[in-house]
């Protein structure tokens, strides 16, 4: 049975914030807020745990389509081949915010993603997400957690995420309703002009 939590965006907790740390440290996996919708997560460097959500997802790792979320751009290059300076105004444009972008792999990627050829990376404006990747100190891999019904596609009530997510998971972040939409999708791989994959909640002003 997952742990359930609450913690308040506005003033996160540092104390509640170690506790989803070490639950991550510990190869276990997390429901956590972002600035879209709630996102199922685990550490980047954890394989076991990389596995289990591949698992949950019905994929298998080396094909998974998860997103690197970040605390910022300054690691970028540890996952991502140098990109050209447009592409590089776009996402300073961007995030913060409620985008995913694909970006070219670099040779540095974690194990289990060395022959994915694209990543794509988050940087949610959430202070939650945000002070968990502080503290853990390296990205998490992220995936958005649909509901069956595809009227609602997203569960927006922690609650409810909590009574049909608690037996697959380790923890489960109360922080208030989520959005039911999710993140603009922006292929920036190829070099060229941006590609917009999926138009979800961020503006495409920023291209």
């Amino acid at each position: 049975m997952a742990e359930f939590i609450k913690i308040y965006e506005e003033n996160p907790n540092p104390k509640e914030i170690a506790k989803v740390v070490k639950v991550l440290r510990d190869g276990g996996l997390i429901i956590y807020p972002t600035d879209t919708v709630y996102g199922l997560g685990c550490d980047i460097n954890n394989v076991r745990a990389l596995e289990r959500v591949a698992r949950i997802k019905n994929v298998k790792l080396e094909n998974s389509n998860f997103s690197f979320i970040c605390e910022d751009l300054s690691n970028l290059s540890d996952y991502v081949k140098q990109i050209d300076t447009s592409a590089f105004k776009i996402l300073k444009r961007a995030l913060p915010g409620p985008y995913t972008f694909i970006l070219p792999g670099a040779k540095s990627l974690p194990h289990p993603f060395k022959k994915k050829k694209t990543v794509g990376i988050r940087v949610p404006d959430n202070r939650i997400a945000i002070e968990i990747i502080k503290q853990l100190g390296n990205p998490i891999i992220s995936t958005s957690i649909h509901d069956e019904d595809e009227v609602l596609e997203y569960t927006t009530d922690p609650e409810l995420i909590y009574e049909k997510w608690n037996h697959l998971v380790d923890l489960v972040i109360d922080a208030g309703y989520g959005d039911n939409q999710a993140s603009t999708v922006i292929d920036l791989s190829e070099g060229g002009d941006p590609i917009v994959i999926r138009e979800g909640k961020g503006s495409l002003d920023i291209l």
